[in-house]
């Protein structure tokens, strides 16, 4: 059985993923069963998508997910799945797909928010925390 009230990346074959198992969100892998979980709660899910050298994902993880605050607000409402591009390139695909068929430009990280049953919604880029770079905010 899955916990989903913590994070569950210590274990995962990706040193990306592995990067982020100290993070206070309660990550999970992209995996059948979590979204089993999301469905059957109804939780809306946030999928965020990179790899081990992008800048601005580790930007992304210093100011937003390892700041306790948004932490809190996300594992209350919303199942978090964090997803290694180089892993599952075909989620990343269709991901990306989706954030360029809303007008906006793909890249990493990229974070997209699904309804529980995994349609996307609405997706950015890095989001800061704090306005900056005329970039919508966290």
């Amino acid at each position: 059985m899955i916990d989903i009230n913590r994070n569950n990346l210590k274990d995962s074959t990706s040193p990306y993923l592995r990067q982020h198992a100290d993070n206070p969100v309660h990550w999970q892998e992209w995996d059948h069963k979590v979204l089993e979980i999301a469905g059957e709660t109804g939780k809306p899910i946030l999928v965020s998508v990179g790899y081990a050298t992008c800048h601005w994902c580790h930007v992304m993880v210093k100011e937003a997910f390892s700041d306790q605050q948004i932490a809190d607000y996300l594992n209350e409402h919303f199942i978090n799945i964090k997803v290694d591009r180089e892993q599952h390139p075909d989620i990343d695909s269709y991901l990306m797909s989706f954030i360029q068929a809303t007008g906006r430009q793909g890249g990493w990280p990229l974070n997209v928010f699904l309804t529980s049953d995994q349609k996307p919604v609405f997706a950015a880029t890095y989001l800061p925390v704090k306005a900056k770079y005329n970039m919508l905010q966290l």
